[in-house]
């Protein structure tokens, strides 16, 4: 290619250039000769940071991906029983102390849809559940046969946590089966299991 139309480091057009002064320009600013577009007629090149311009990039697609992944889902259904409302409950609240975004849904199957009063009251339970740690983007909506919300979390110095507490998530360690007695009563065993003189 003989020519080139080249872009100065700041945006701005310098016109149409032979290659070989382009480039020349290029290395006196101590910077690389990028072709940005090359189907055009004559190509089009910029002075640029070329190690810099390539970071730039994967830093912006490395953040479209972290942000992605932290909106987080949780489903309930109108006749929820406490005891799986309360661990879906932990879950959110787990979701919004690491810092992700949580949708909570609420599915209609059937004839609940003639009383979505019952699946927005549930809804209403569920954020006021996580009130200490997000805040809802808006209020529950009714979207087909799904109530939807999406909860932000707090800032970290103002989240509350209701059951979810930092440095508590020791698991107890199952250590075989329990054969009915406890250890602290073994020396009680071994008096009763000897014989017995009369």
């Amino acid at each position: 290619m003989p020519q080139v139309r080249l872009i100065s480091p700041e945006g701005k057009q310098l016109g149409i250039l032979d290659t070989a002064k382009a480039v020349n320009l290029a290395l006196e600013n101590g910077l690389d000769l990028v072709e940005v577009a090359p189907n055009a007629t004559p190509p089009v090149c910029r002075i640029m940071d070329f190690g810099k311009y390539v970071y730039e990039e994967q830093k912006k697609t490395s953040h479209v991906k972290s942000t992605a992944s932290k909106i987080k889902e949780i489903e309930f259904t109108a006749r929820i029983a406490d005891g799986d409302f309360f661990t879906k409950a932990r879950h959110a609240e787990e979701f919004l102390a690491h810092g992700n975004k949580v949708k909570l849904r609420l599915k209609f199957r059937g004839r609940e849809m003639a009383h979505t009063e019952i699946g927005f009251a549930l809804m209403k339970r569920a954020v006021g559940e996580l009130i200490g740690m997000g805040h809802p983007d808006a209020d529950p909506k009714l979207i087909g046969r799904n109530i939807h919300v999406m909860l932000t979390p707090l800032p970290v110095n103002k989240r509350k946590p209701k059951w979810h507490v930092e440095g508590s998530e020791q698991q107890a360690i199952d250590d075989g089966p329990d054969l009915g007695h406890d250890d602290d009563d073994e020396g009680d065993e071994a008096e009763s299991s000897a014989p017995k003189s009369t």
